[in-house]
């Protein structure tokens, strides 16, 4: 499927860079990063213009992601409120909220770029918690400004290679993104075994 939205990047420019970088926020498989680095790119060749192609990229990223939340907010709601309705439940949604509203400012800025593909489980997940609009916004926006700069940019100095620096720089993003995932999961079995034996002694 890769292949065959980059040819179609010559044909359909902006509005196709629009539709993948916007869908990509929603969790489909689609290659976003190596799309804008292509477009930076043409960019640089003159084929685009480089504001358009920084605007397109990031206004539909940043639509992208506020999808994202609205649905974690309204979908979500329902699944948490019934979650909360045993005291055990509830008792669990309140230490992940509050975790989330200690932690998640960082976590959303880092998952626009750097851990790119935890970024639409970020979204659904702030959203379903109650997390403040305005500090995702504001985070996301700050995160979504790096990861277009950074891959159109990369697409503009690397034009003649740029096809070898997006597959590098995609493998990077997932190693750190699993990576990080591993670490998480680690962390929390450690946890549940460490209350575990403290319950038992």
């Amino acid at each position: 499927m890769s292949d065959a939205i980059l040819a179609l990047v010559p044909v359909y420019g902006l509005p196709l860079l629009a539709a993948v970088a916007g869908l990509s926020c929603l969790g489909l498989p689609l290659p976003a990063s190596l799309v804008m680095m292509l477009m930076g790119s043409f960019a640089a060749a003159g084929d685009f213009g480089l504001v358009p192609v920084f605007v397109t990229a990031f206004a539909a990223a940043v639509g992208g992601d506020q999808i994202g939340y609205f649905v974690g907010r309204f979908a979500g709601q329902a699944v948490t409120t019934r979650i909360a309705r045993k005291p055990a439940g509830k008792a669990a949604l309140d230490r992940a909220t509050q975790e989330i509203a200690r932690h998640a400012t960082i976590g959303i800025f880092l998952t626009r770029w750097l851990f790119s593909p935890l970024g639409p489980y970020m979204n659904l997940v702030t959203g379903a918690t109650g997390f403040s609009w305005a500090h995702f916004t504001a985070a996301g926006v700050a995160g979504e400004a790096v990861w277009v700069i950074l891959h159109v940019g990369l697409g503009i100095l690397f034009s003649d290679n740029v096809l070898a620096i997006a597959e590098i720089v995609g493998d990077a993003s997932g190693f750190l993104a699993a990576g990080i995932v591993a670490l998480f999961l680690g962390w929390r079995l450690v946890t549940v075994l460490g209350r575990g034996k403290s319950g038992r002694t």
